[in-house]
């Protein structure tokens, strides 16, 4: 409650007050909005990267320490295990769907090994991923130990 100059009480905001107001609430929705939208999507593309940067670590790791690192895809539980100079750890994707080895073709079930050397991966592989929205590949080469994403998106 504000006196007013002549001694009347007014109630209420002002004008600037209002505009203030609206100015921030617009920008934190604004900010999250993008966010939200991509709740659902964005999980492929997050675990594409997650095991596209699990491999660029394999790969980097095998040739500098010129150590064997294994790499090993539990299709069934749709785990991913790997030890590194840092030790052994495990991360579950939801969205592994299968895995395409130049040796072996189209997996689907079982569990994959695959071992990174001093001249880094024993084969190129690729790893796809899916859900209702969208679908990516990881693909390594084995002979550059490059690593790429393709995102495909359904209609």
């Amino acid at each position: 409650m504000r006196i007013s100059r002549v001694g009347r009480c007014s109630k209420g905001f002002t004008l600037l007050e209002l505009i203030v107001a609206i100015f921030i609430i617009s920008l934190v929705v604004s900010l999250s909005i993008p966010s939200l939208t991509l709740i659902g999507e964005g999980r492929v593309v997050s675990d594409a990267k997650r095991i596209a940067s699990i491999l660029r670590y394999l790969n980097d790791s095998a040739v500098a320490t010129k150590e064997n690192l294994p790499l090993k895809v539990g299709l069934g539980e749709k785990i991913v295990s790997y030890a590194g100079p840092d030790g052994e750890k495990s991360e579950r994707f939801d969205t592994i769907s299968f895995i395409e080895l130049q040796s072996k073709g189209k997996l689907t079930e079982g569990e994959v090994t695959v071992f990174f050397g001093p001249s880094g991966s024993s084969e190129s592989f690729q790893i796809h991923l899916h859900n209702d929205k969208q679908d990516a590949t990881v693909v390594l080469n084995a002979l550059s130990g490059r690593v790429k994403i393709i995102q495909d998106e359904k209609p």
